[in-house]
């Protein structure tokens, strides 16, 4: 057989990843995956082959993906179907799951896979375990890397810990002298910055802190690192424990979501069930200003009792921001500009049982400054021996109370994990990702500001753009459902709420 190339793509044939194993363009392959689902339907879905003219997909289903080869016509189908189920084995053992997020973030090692099933076209005499095996290979240069890492990171604590003493000694000697001793940190030199956390640390109780430990994936090892890792991992956390360092092992922490994380559902509902959803989507500039604002709101409906289905929705509109409203074109809209009421046209008419319904939404788009829920203000301070950074936040809108706020600030690749200096909250290091993630719990009128400063090689336009996550119970513009009564009678009609602020893309550019 001669396999041309290996495919996995979606259902209307994008390309996700493609593996030639002899010359081929890359708008020939393009071209190949994007006619794939116009045969599939010409053929079929009855057959784990198609054809054309000049060579044949052979292809399996991996849930909404397909896991795709391309070989030319008179290769053999049964030696095609055996690679295909080794090439599909091969997928789950790096990939949790199959989508393309997750398929996107493994490539490489799905790419080094696939290498060692088929050279120049032919299929390799190896099975799964001989693949994974070839691809943990271990490696002396990464020894290396390690060894040099761990005895830079010796010297920079050695460093901070001279540099502490010598600051303690200017502080005894200003109190002698009853001169005021200097304060530290703040938008200062890269020296400064680290010498204010050190000393926060010398006359403060230490508080626990992340360390940017490796990350060890759940899966097999990455196949450019080329080697099992777990014992040298488990040395190097030995070595921070005992130098003091409170350690969090990978897997522990807060992971952020994609787009927006949602709120667990309530425990205990009525029959009448009302969800306030909102979305907020964001654009700042690094230097100041809003560029783009858009709140999307809708109360979403479910009655699961006959009995409560003809019901009127009794709405405060409270927003003072200038949201547009617009009601399902099935409510009585001059009922609801009149009176804000929600209840269908035809009053004889009932909601639907156990549906979602969406009966009023609105939106608000602004490019006011002051509209702005949570401001991120990022100030890098490019030095000689590298970049100080200091982030800071500051709650806008004191009504707001926003849970599970992570704040990831990318950073450059191949220059180690960053020193960290004073901190609010907690961080996460990702390597893998390069990106720092800092997490705070609550942020609400309370505990309105925070900072966090860091040191790392890198110029400014590294640490752009940040992306900010959070929730809340509270919804930005203030729109609710009050009361609920029947539409001919009198007495009110027992519902639960359940309110939403999540972020579907927040961003510092």
């Amino acid at each position: 057989m001669v396999l041309l190339a290996a495919a996995v793509c979606t259902k209307a044939g994008k390309p996700l990843l493609s593996r030639q194993f002899v010359e081929m363009t890359r708008t020939r392959i393009e071209c190949l995956l994007a006619a794939f689902p116009k045969l599939m339907n010409i053929m079929g879905k009855q057959h784990t082959f198609v054809e054309t003219d000049s060579v044949r997909y052979v292809y399996q289903p991996l849930e909404k993906l397909y896991m795709v080869l391309l070989t030319t016509k008179n290769s053999n189908i049964l030696e095609d179907l055996e690679t295909l189920r080794l090439f599909s084995r091969v997928i789950p053992e790096y990939c949790r799951t199959l989508d393309e997020g997750e398929i996107s973030d493994h490539c490489f090692d799905l790419l080094f896979a696939f290498d060692e099933i088929v050279a120049l076209g032919y299929r390799e005499n190896v099975n799964l375990t001989q693949i994974r095996m070839f691809t943990e290979m271990d490696s002396h240069e990464e020894r290396v890397f390690r060894a040099v890492r761990e005895t830079q990171e010796r010297e920079a604590k050695a460093e901070m810990k001279r540099k502490a003493k010598e600051l303690q000694q200017a502080r005894r000697d200003a109190e002698r002298s009853g001169i005021k001793a200097p304060s530290y940190g703040g938008f200062g030199g890269a020296s400064t910055a680290r010498s204010a956390a050190v000393i926060k640390d010398t006359f403060e109780p230490e508080r626990p802190k992340v360390a940017p430990a490796p990350i060890r994936p759940s899966g097999p090892n990455k196949a450019l690192k080329l080697g099992s890792r777990g014992k040298e991992v488990d040395d190097f956390v030995d070595k921070l424990k005992s130098e003091g360092e409170n350690i969090i092992m990978p897997g522990t922490g807060r992971k952020q979501s994609d787009a927006s994380k949602a709120l667990p559902p309530p425990v205990n509902t009525e029959s009448v069930h009302l969800r306030v959803e909102e979305k907020v989507s964001l654009a700042c500039g690094r230097d100041g200003g809003l560029q783009s604002m858009e709140i999307l709101g809708m109360i979403t409906l479910q009655i699961r009792d006959e009995g409560s289905s003809r019901i009127q929705l009794h709405v405060a509109n409270n927003d003072k921001k200038g949201a547009q409203l617009q009601t399902h074109p099935n409510v009585d809209k001059k009922l609801f500009s009149s009176e804000s009421l929600i209840g269908l046209k035809n009053t004889e008419k009932s909601f639907p049982l156990n549906n979602d319904i969406g009966v009023l939404k609105w939106r608000l788009q602004t490019t006011d400054e002051s509209f702005i829920p949570l401001t991120i203000n990022c100030w890098p301070s490019e030095s000689s021996n590298g970049c100080d950074v200091n982030i800071e936040y500051e709650l806008q809108q004191k009504g707001l109370e926003l849970k599970d706020v992570v704040i990831a600030i990318p950073l450059p690749s191949g220059v180690g994990a960053p020193v960290i200096g004073d901190v609010e909250g907690e961080y996460r290091h990702d390597n893998r990702r390069n990106i720092l993630e800092w997490s705070l719990p609550v942020i609400d009128a309370d505990n309105r500001t925070g900072s966090m400063e860091f040191s790392i090689a890198g110029q400014a336009s590294d640490f752009f753009p940040i992306s900010v996550s959070f929730v809340s119970t509270n919804n930005y513009c203030d729109i609710q459902v009050v009361k609920v009564t029947p539409v001919n009678g009198d007495g009110q009609v027992r519902f639960s709420t359940e309110t939403s602020l999540v972020t579907d893309k927040y961003e510092i550019l």
